[in-house]
C-alpha cells in the first residue's frame, strides 16, 4: 500500500513581527564591534556613525536599539526627500540606507550642518563604506570621512544556527537537531536566508498539518532555491 500525504490545510499568512528589542539580538563575533559602537553612544566622533553591513546582517536591528535609547527618530532613504529637515536636525535620528541618497547629496549635507548646530547624533546604515556611495560633494564626503564606521560582518556558522534554532522556537515549530544539521548544509549563509527558510518551514508544516521533517525541509531548500533562480 502507498503511503499518501496528509491532506493540505488552508494556511493564514500570519507571521510574529521581527523582534526588535535588545534581549532579541544575538552578539557574534561577526557583529560584536558594531554592537559595541552602539554602545559608545553619545561618544560619537563628530557624534555620526556609519553602521555597514550586508543586507539582512542586523543593521535594522541594531538601529532600532539604538533608536530606542535615544528616542530617536528614524527615516527610511526612500522617504528622506519629503523629511522635514529642521524637525529631524532637532533631535537625535536615524538614516537607514544612506548609500541609496546619491540624488540627494547636498539635501544630506544640510542635515549633517542642522544636526551639529544642534548637537544631535545621527545614525546611517549602509550596504558599503561611504567612499563607495558615489558621492562627489567634497564637503560632504569629507564629513562622513571624518565619521566613526563601524562593520556587521557576514554572520558566522555559530551566529547562523543561533538565529535560526531562536526562530524555529519563537514560532513554537519542533524539529529534529539532524533536520537542522541537514538544513544548515545546504541554506545560504546569510541571516535573510534563515529567515525566509523559517517563515517556509512555518507554512508547510501548517499546510501538511506534520511536524517538520528531513522531507519537508528538503522539499522546502527546493522551492526556495527555484524561487531564487527565477529571481535571478
Amino acid at each position: 500500500m502507498v503511503a499518501r500525504e496528509p491532506a493540505r490545510q488552508l494556511v493564514l499568512d500570519i507571521a510574529p513581527e521581527p523582534g526588535y528589542e535588545e534581549e532579541d539580538f544575538l552578539v557574534s563575533t561577526s557583529n560584536e564591534a558594531a554592537h559595541a559602537a552602539i554602545g559608545l553612544w553619545p561618544d560619537w566622533p563628530d557624534r555620526i556613525l556609519v553602521l555597514v553591513g550586508p543586507p539582512g546582517a542586523g543593521k535594522s536591528h541594531l538601529g532600532a536599539i539604538w533608536a530606542r535609547r535615544a528616542s530617536a527618530a528614524i527615516v527610511p532613504a526612500s522617504a528622506f526627500a519629503s523629511t522635514d529637515l529642521p524637525k529631524f536636525a532637532a533631535s537625535d535620528a536615524l538614516l537607514e540606507g544612506a548609500d541609496r541618497l546619491d540624488t540627494q547629496q547636498p539635501r544630506l549635507f544640510h542635515l549633517l550642518n542642522l544636526m551639529r548646530e544642534a548637537g544631535s547624533s545621527l545614525l546611517l546604515t549602509a550596504s558599503t563604506f561611504p567612499d563607495l556611495w558615489g558621492f562627489q560633494l567634497p564637503d560632504l564626503l569629507s564629513r562622513l570621512r571624518r565619521a566613526m564606521v563601524a562593520e556587521i560582518f557576514p554572520p558566522d556558522d555559530d551566529l547562523i544556527r543561533a538565529v535560526l534554532v531562536k526562530l524555529l522556537v519563537e514560532r513554537q515549530l519542533t524539529i529534529d537537531m539532524a533536520v537542522i544539521d541537514y538544513v544548515l548544509t545546504r541554506l545560504e549563509p546569510t541571516l535573510e536566508a534563515v529567515r525566509r527558510l523559517v517563515e517556509s518551514l512555518d507554512r508547510e508544516a501548517l499546510s501538511r498539518g506534520r511536524r517538520i521533517t528531513r522531507r519537508i525541509a528538503a522539499d522546502v531548500l527546493g522551492a526556495l532555491q527555484a524561487q531564487q533562480e527565477a529571481e535571478a
